[in-house]
């Protein structure tokens, strides 16, 4: 039985995550090895595709979703990649009742009454192209949104959460339905900075620590996740959340494609997730 972690170009080794993986199956008796997504790889040599460290797919996302597709046999399933590769699934969370930032979608202009707020597009990873604008910068913001307009991009502008300043976004993350662990990241936009690119590639932005979920957390997270289309058979998933301008968790990111797992942050999350990939074997 042979696994491949599908990961990119860019790290060919795969990440943190891949790595730890990859160890922790060894002691299974379980082989494992990282393999770039588009580098025409042999798919059927592998009993399992597991998706990691897929980073550079947001400018190609149809053939991405569409390569997830022609696998025999991935995780998560190729139909939870099509629909959380585009953040439009927050607006499925909304009307199920969850608690989600509120967003504008491809507005005509910015928003008027929100001190703070941020711009974005639909599909991308680890802030980029987005950016956090307040008064002054109305014309920058209004360049901003523009442009991912014109781009043919769906844009999305949100209010900004104060409370990420100090509280940071705290990441709950699952295995096989079941919290494993959480981590909190420090805050990543910066006023006045401008549109920013990938936190991947700045070291001195998101640092994550180890946190410990609240109840409430806790409570959104799996509502979240019973909310999934589909979401019977995620493997892992990672559910972002804020506090709102009344302490209520918020959602910001439910992340089932590619996310960080931040297992060295958790205690025993390596092998908590090599037995889950090794049980669907």
């Amino acid at each position: 039985m042979t696994i491949a972690f599908a990961t990119c170009s860019w790290l060919p080794g795969g990440s943190d995550d891949v790595r730890d993986l990859t160890g922790a199956l060894a002691s299974l008796g379980v082989e494992a090895e990282p393999v770039i997504w588009d580098g025409g790889a042999d798919w059927s040599r592998y009993d399992l595709v597991v998706i990691r460290s897929t980073w550079d797919y947001t400018s190609r996302r149809d053939a991405y979703v569409a390569w997830a597709e022609g696998l025999p046999h991935v995780l998560n399933p190729a139909e939870i990649i099509r629909w959380n590769t585009d953040k439009r699934y927050l607006r499925d969370l909304a009307d199920a009742g969850l608690p989600v930032v509120p967003t504008l979608w491809d507005p005509e202009d910015i928003p008027s009454d929100w001190p703070e707020y941020v711009i974005k597009p639909a599909v991308s990873i680890g802030s980029g192209d987005t950016a956090r604008w307040g008064p002054g910068e109305e014309e920058q913001a209004r360049a901003h949104l523009r442009s991912l307009r014109d781009a043919g991009r769906t844009a999305m502008v949100q209010p900004y959460l104060a409370a990420v300043d100090t509280a940071g976004e705290t990441a709950l993350v699952f295995c096989d339905g079941e919290y494993s662990h959480a981590g909190r990241k420090a805050q990543i936009l910066t006023a006045g900075a401008g549109v920013q690119g990938s936190v991947r590639d700045d070291a001195t932005r998101g640092q994550v620590t180890a946190a410990t979920a609240t109840e409430a957390e806790l409570d959104v997270a799996n509502r979240a996740l019973a909310a999934v289309p589909g979401g019977a058979d995620l493997l892992y998933a990672r559910v972002d959340l804020i506090p709102g301008p009344d302490g209520t968790p918020m959602i910001i990111e439910l992340e089932l494609t590619e996310p960080n797992l931040y297992l060295h942050h958790g205690a025993g999350s390596a092998d908590r997730f090599a037995k889950a990939i090794a049980a669907r074997l």
